[in-house]
């Protein structure tokens, strides 16, 4: 019965094992097995939960058989799992102090496992003190190897932070990159931080929500609206109006990336990489101003800054296609169809 339970376990870590190397290596790539937007959390902490498990099993199986793994390499081992999970399963990539942030709370997590009693303090400590004490050839020859390399390795990485480099600095990241003061459409200069959607303000011309939460007060289907009021009439007035209208335009050139649902997976959403942006999901357009989606409408992924690549998109340069009335109505839609409510400048 050990034996089968050994060989069960053998293959299950052998799988396991396998497919990290394979992701590890560049065999596999994260976008095969896709963390889906919107739940990636839920869904790293799910695999997370069913690797520890996995760690667990094997730990278990082989203790019972004879062959039990030190704690100190057990948890070493897991710790360096966890760093191939974070550099290697998540995608879009993670900043690197992000990924550190993650690993030190990992080693703490892992600390306090290998100390929650004096037997597993004292087994992990063992590998540790053997090399200290160096009474057999072989500790006292790994302590040599570590009092001449650890020294070196410290003045590497010292030499390596101090030497002057030459080459171009390269430039920042960013998945949102700051917009420009000013953008020009249709030869007309946009200040994006005054400019405001003409379809949105009062009959003063000043940006009111209260005057259009007079047709926008219950949420349904994601939809933020009075019951009874329905954009798609063509006797709607007004805000509604202007929805109808941006939400045709919308459905005549943008829903086949960005989807009937405005949730990124249109007809030919998988053919780009990245995918278009998810509408739906609370950290995109509901994070922005309206006038930084008109300056990403208008300009498209050619107009994007150099720090945001590799995040480049291929969306078109709409100001080509669209006048600017259209630009801002399609941003009245979208803002109406998720039930999401533009940010102000402060």
């Amino acid at each position: 019965m050990k034996s089968l339970i050994l060989w069960a376990g053998g293959i299950i870590g052998g799988i396991f094992l396998a497919v990290i190397f394979l992701m590890s290596s560049g065999l596999v790539s994260p976008q095969m097995i896709q963390l889906v937007p919107g739940y990636m959390p839920m869904q790293v902490l799910i695999e997370l939960t069913a690797c520890v498990g996995v760690f667990a099993l094997l730990s278990y199986l082989l203790a019972q058989n004879g062959l039990a793994i030190p704690k100190f390499w057990q948890g070493t081992l897991f710790w360096v799992f966890l760093l191939l999970y974070l550099k290697f399963r998540i995608y879009p990539p993670i900043p690197y102090s992000v990924r550190a942030l993650y690993l030190a709370v990992s080693a703490v997590a892992v600390f306090m496992w290998v100390s929650s009693n004096e037997e597993d303090w004292k087994q992990f400590k063992q590998p540790i003190l053997n090399v200290l004490d160096a009474m057999t050839p072989f500790h006292k020859a790994l302590r040599t190897f570590y009092l001449i390399a650890i020294p070196a390795l410290l003045w590497g990485f010292s030499y390596q932070s101090f030497l002057p480099s030459l080459e171009e600095p390269i430039e920042l990241r960013t998945v949102h990159p700051a917009p420009p003061a000013t953008t020009k459409v249709h030869g007309r200069t946009f200040v994006l931080q005054t400019a405001q959607n003409p379809y949105r303000v009062d009959l003063e011309g000043k940006y009111d929500q209260g005057f259009t939460d007079d047709l926008i007060v219950e949420q349904g289907m994601g939809r933020l609206m009075k019951p009874d009021a329905n954009p798609w009439d063509p006797d709607a007035k007004g805000y509604l109006k202007h929805v109808r209208e941006g939400g045709e335009v919308f459905f005549q050139n943008c829903h086949f990336c960005h989807g009937d649902n405005l949730n990124g997976r249109g007809l030919h959403a998988f053919a780009f990489n990245p995918i278009p942006a998810n509408f739906t999901d609370s950290g995109t357009i509901a994070q922005l101003q309206e006038t930084f989606l008109f300056w990403r409408v208008s300009k498209g992924g050619i107009g994007l800054p150099r720090e945001s690549f590799p995040w480049a998109s291929t969306m078109p340069r709409w100001e080509e296609h669209l006048t600017t009335d259209e630009i801002w109505k399609v941003i009245l839609f979208e803002y109406w169809h998720t039930g999401f409510y533009p940010r102000t400048w402060d």
